[in-house]
């Protein structure tokens, strides 16, 4: 028996990969984060697998299903939302199966930044403009942020920002941020990117705040920050340069 976590990707049933969706097809039990995980993606489920929706669950209570589980010899896919490297709650569960000896495996999802950056239409990372993405939130009721990882400490180095789980938040992110990238500096929001009804709002620092208030968005939502978002005067990358040699090119007399 064994935990399958799975990352469902930020919403739309065709972002989640090749391997997670046939190990959801194998299991006979599949736990899912149904306040983030679209039900469409259940679809990819056998029609006799056991679907428990996690999100009135505690932490003991989703523990119990891995034990019964365990106990009957049933493989567990256990689905959440964007990738499982960041924010995904995973860390609390898998010391708890490493304590009790029970297997799992990981399988990356399409991470929301990653999905925001593709509706946005732009690469987060731009030659000599930023070359660098840090992904963070603010101090918040499920858990505190580190005192050394202060959103001004990122703000000083001029990274592309992908702020997470703050968009109720935006004026505060605005107002530590104005002194590090100005009121110009591009910004935007990307909510509920990949389902059906997803937005795009763009502007600056100095006027993000007020489309989001406008809009009304309070949740599923992650904001970018940075030059990198409105940079069109920047150099070419060296990469393709018709003079720059590399192993995989093979360009004799260059």
């Amino acid at each position: 028996m064994t935990v399958h976590f799975i990352g469902a990707g930020p919403g739309a049933t065709d972002l989640i990969t090749v391997r997670g969706r046939d190990i959801l097809a194998r299991c006979p039990v599949c736990l899912y984060a149904g306040s983030v995980v679209p039900p469409e993606l259940l679809a990819y489920c056998s029609p006799d697998a056991r679907l428990v929706n996690t999100a009135p669950l505690s932490l003991d209570e989703i523990d119990a299903e891995y034990v019964a589980a365990h106990e009957a010899g049933l493989d567990v896919a256990r689905l959440h939302s964007g990738d499982l490297s960041v924010y995904s709650a995973c860390a609390e569960q898998i010391r708890r199966l490493e304590r009790r000896g029970i297997p799992y495996t990981m399988t990356p999802g399409v991470p929301a930044f990653a999905a925001a950056a593709s509706l946005l239409g732009r690469e987060l990372t731009v030659p000599e403009v930023a070359q660098s993405v840090v992904l963070t939130r603010l101090s918040g009721r499920a858990s505190s942020m580190p005192e050394r990882e202060r959103l001004e400490s990122f703000a000083a180095t001029g990274a592309t920002l992908a702020i997470h789980l703050a968009i109720h938040r935006v004026e505060e992110i605005v107002e530590r941020l104005l002194p590090f990238y100005g009121e110009d500096c591009p910004a935007a929001v990307a909510i509920r990117v990949s389902w059906s009804d997803e937005r795009l709002i763009c502007g600056t620092l100095s006027s993000i705040a007020q489309k989001v208030t406008e809009a009304g968005v309070e949740r599923m939502a992650i904001i970018l920050v940075g030059p990198a978002l409105g940079s069109a005067d920047f150099r070419e990358s060296a990469l393709y340069d018709a003079a720059y040699q590399r192993r995989f090119r093979g360009r004799a007399g260059l």
